[in-house]
């Protein structure tokens, strides 16, 4: 069944949450595409988000957010749920609670199955995915200060490179930004949330002699769910 195979694939490849640390490097990072940018003499603030991927009969989703345009930061961008980790907190503890107080998503409806690679922004965080099982869609409240839309992309889009664009935009004259972009509809995912899903890609199918066929059996509607 796709959905169970999913989920073993994650459990497989997947980091266990006990491996966490606060100085484990980045795998991935916003300057991969951009090698040129000074990313010296800095700090990095821990951050963790919620990859939550919820288990539809009809095929996999994974939740995603419209950040508020009152916000001061960000305003507007495609995000998953999360931010910084709070004093004596892990990556699995600041996401659940950030998903809660950002989209009412309840920590008990979330299963836990481990962690991507950290991912390190330009705006300076090291940025821990926690990945999160939900069984069945959930009831959700978005806090309105934060959250202007919550909606699902369906894994099979996420999942399909074709969907993988490299875009950019001018910062000045002559110094171009380089990002990843995955453009669904009238959403634009884009920065650190496409790169993240592009690591969470090369990560679960990056060795697959045949990685579409796989997405496409995670992806397939699970009559038996």
């Amino acid at each position: 069944m796709s959905l169970e195979a999913l989920k073993a694939r994650l459990v497989e490849r997947l980091a266990p949450v006990e491996t966490w640390r606060e100085d484990v490097p980045a795998d991935r990072s916003d300057f991969d595409l951009n090698p040129t940018m000074d990313r010296s003499s800095r700090r990095l603030r821990q951050a963790a988000v919620l990859v939550p991927v919820i288990a539809r009969k009809e095929g996999p989703t994974v939740l995603l957010t419209r950040r508020a345009d009152t916000l001061s930061s960000h305003t507007g961008q495609i995000a998953f749920p999360g931010g910084r980790l709070d004093p004596g907190e892990d990556a699995v503890t600041a996401a659940l609670r950030e998903a809660n107080e950002e989209v009412g998503l309840v920590a008990g409806a979330v299963e836990v199955l481990g962690l991507l690679a950290p991912y390190e922004t330009v705006t300076g965080f090291r940025v821990t995915p926690v990945v999160g099982w939900l069984a069945r869609p959930p009831e959700l409240t978005p806090s309105p200060a934060e959250v202007a839309e919550v909606f699902e992309t369906p894994w099979d889009f996420l999942m399909d490179v074709a969907n993988h664009r490299q875009e950019s935009y001018d910062l000045e004259p002559g110094v171009r930004r380089w990002f990843w972009a995955m453009p669904w509809g009238e959403r634009y995912i884009w920065g650190a949330t496409a790169g993240i899903l592009k690591g969470m890609h090369a990560r679960l199918y990056g060795d697959e002699p045949a990685p579409e066929a796989a997405v496409d059996e995670d992806a397939a509607k699970d009559d038996a769910a």
